[in-house]
């Protein structure tokens, strides 16, 4: 067996299975989750209606599939690119189709270190957990890049030793981020490309909650910082997004990569091997929902409505405050249950029948220090009317604990 397996840590919610094995939910109340980030917003209907009728092109299903996509995907995911970021790019020589985000975040990292070269994986902290797997059974050492509540949670990229710049190969980016939904500024950007030429590690971009924000101005896109700042051949840049939460198809499994022309040629390589090529069926379902607008700005829309209501019952409560994007809350407990959030999340399920993510399973203790410590997760993905209801319920758990706290 390969040992670097047993390198892997539990999945957060193996953790938080184990965590409430023993726990008998308040039977008087109906389960509310916000522990799962899975978007539960209606499917467009247009899209499962594409994939019937691809479906019934049955020569469509007799043929193997190319692995980077048929042109016509990879030339719609490419006009979604400059009109979502201004941003132009070759279908045919920077653009891949991937069976969604994941696996390909995952896959990259395999094909970028060389592990003979005591390489390092530099990824946020907290972070999502593919991250470190990706870069421990690809032989290279994960760092930890603390992320800074003052500054809205953004990642602290100078802290990082020079040391640890000099054997970086890949550097994981999260913006809108994962559990914080923090957007990376252009001038942290420019940062981040000037580390990238000093020391030439690759930088992947995990874009797959672009699309879900709450200002007036959308968040701003690795391609397109690059772009701005005179970096037109995206060197040592590779883009990561999905459908899933953008149209609410997580279990259609489609996505692109995007980015430095050479990166996605030896990607493709590596993928040629790995048998990742999308079905036809998913693929013409996939143009059809890039190429549509509608049903993105509806669910956004349902996104902020349902922030607007949700983010002030808390807010007086916990640490909480609207993030930039995404459909999270990630929110402070204070010294609440003595400031564990496995206990306050344990807790709350027992006497409110809620289930919560406890933060310290999404971050890894490192410079003494896990960041996810003394923070919750909340996925806001059900419809407005359980969310608002889980919101009440926290809030009067929390008021019952201060109030029983002498």
């Amino acid at each position: 067996m390969n040992p670097r397996l047993d390198l892997l840590q539990p999945y957060p919610f193996e953790r938080l299975r184990a965590l409430f094995a023993d726990v008998v939910p308040n039977p008087a109340l109906r389960p509310i989750s916000l522990g799962i980030g899975e978007p539960r917003h209606a499917t467009p209907a247009f899209i499962p209606e594409t994939l019937g009728q691809a479906a019934m092109g049955v020569p469509g299903l007799a043929t193997y599939p190319a692995t980077p996509g048929e042109p016509a995907l990879r030339t719609s995911c490419a006009q979604w690119l400059q009109r979502r970021y201004g941003v132009e790019v070759d279908p045919l020589r920077q653009v891949l189709s991937v069976n969604g985000s994941r696996e390909a975040l995952f896959a990259f990292a395999q094909t970028v270190i060389d592990p003979d070269a005591d390489a390092v994986v530099v990824c946020p902290n907290p972070f999502y957990q593919i991250y470190e797997g990706a870069a421990l059974l690809a032989g290279a050492t994960p760092f930890y890049a603390p992320t800074d509540p003052a500054r809205n949670f953004a990642v602290d990229w100078a802290s990082v030793p020079e040391s640890t710049w000099q054997r970086t190969q890949l550097v994981y980016v999260c913006s809108p981020g994962n559990p914080t939904g923090a957007v990376m500024p252009l001038d942290e950007w420019r940062m981040l490309f000037a580390l990238s030429d000093r020391y030439g590690f690759v930088i992947a971009s995990d874009e797959c909650y672009s699309e879900i924000y709450f200002r007036d101005e959308p968040p701003l896109g690795g391609l397109e910082a690059a772009a701005r700042l005179g970096r037109t051949d995206l060197r040592n840049l590779m883009m990561f997004t999905s459908l899933s939460k953008r149209s609410n198809v997580p279990g259609l499994r489609s996505g692109f990569v995007a980015g430095d022309a050479e990166l996605i040629r030896r990607f493709l390589l590596y993928r040629t091997y790995h048998g990742s090529a999308m079905s036809p069926v998913v693929q013409c379902a996939s143009m059809a929902a890039w190429g549509d607008e509608e049903h993105v700005i509806e669910n956004r829309r349902l996104y902020r409505e349902k922030f607007a209501q949700v983010t002030p019952v808390l807010a007086d409560v916990l640490d909480v405050r609207l993030p930039d994007a995404g459909f999270y809350l990630w929110a402070g407990i204070g010294n609440l249950c003595g400031g564990s959030d496995t206990a306050f999340a344990r807790a709350l399920l027992e006497q409110y029948n809620v289930t919560v993510l406890a933060g310290s399973y999404l971050g890894r203790a490192a410079h003494g220090h896990n960041p996810g410590s003394g923070r919750l997760r909340l996925a806001l993905v059900a419809d407005t009317g359980e969310c608002l209801e889980a919101a009440h319920r926290i809030r009067e758990f929390v008021l019952r604990l201060r109030a029983s706290t002498p």
